[in-house]
């Protein structure tokens, strides 16, 4: 859970950010935050996941762009980019290098057969373009305010990913189910 936390720890700054500021100051506190967050791991000698690194520089990319353009669109784009670009990393892995990042992330605690890997890897990758499609409808439609993308960023991302971890928990639980026995 700590972990947890602590990956959400840019967003939550940037939630609050927003509430007392507005965009671009939330934009800033999000780029300080992913930071502090890479500055932290490695003052206290943890390793950094390349998922750090690739919301570091994101954020980075696109809070700069926004800032300096005093254009929120930019803002608005990042989570969409980042989880395309999580689409990209786990079906390219899978297609061109022949490596199954879901089984070496989850390897460990899972035992599965191996076309029950792609599927979960492809599911994850699905998830994500539906997430960043949806983010760009949030932003983007006009049926929604900048206040409401922002609480949509927030609270309805994490809430889209736990109705898939639930789903795929009791797609899994079929397979694991068929171990036990």
């Amino acid at each position: 859970m700590k972990k947890f936390l602590f990956d959400l720890f840019p967003l939550i700054l940037f939630f609050i950010a927003f509430r007392f500021f507005d965009i671009y100051a939330a934009t800033a506190v999000a780029m300080g935050a992913a930071v502090l967050q890479i500055v932290w791991l490695k003052a206290r000698q943890h390793a950094i996941e390349g998922t750090h690194w690739i919301n570091l520089g994101v954020i980075v990319v696109f809070g700069s762009a926004t800032l300096f353009f005093q254009n929120d669109a930019f803002i608005k784009w990042k989570p969409t980019v980042l989880y395309w670009l999580f689409a990209v990393v786990l079906v390219g892995s899978q297609l061109l290098l022949k490596r199954n990042l879901m089984q070496k992330l989850m390897g460990g605690q899972l035992i599965l057969p191996g076309h029950v890997w792609t599927k979960l890897n492809y599911s994850w990758a699905f998830f994500f373009v539906l997430s960043g499609t949806i983010n760009l409808f949030v932003a983007f439609s006009g049926y929604f305010t900048e206040s409401q993308w922002v609480s949509f960023k927030v609270f309805g991302s994490l809430v889209l990913l736990v109705i898939f971890i639930v789903i795929q928990s009791l797609w899994l639980g079929k397979y694991l189910k068929d171990q036990s026995e």
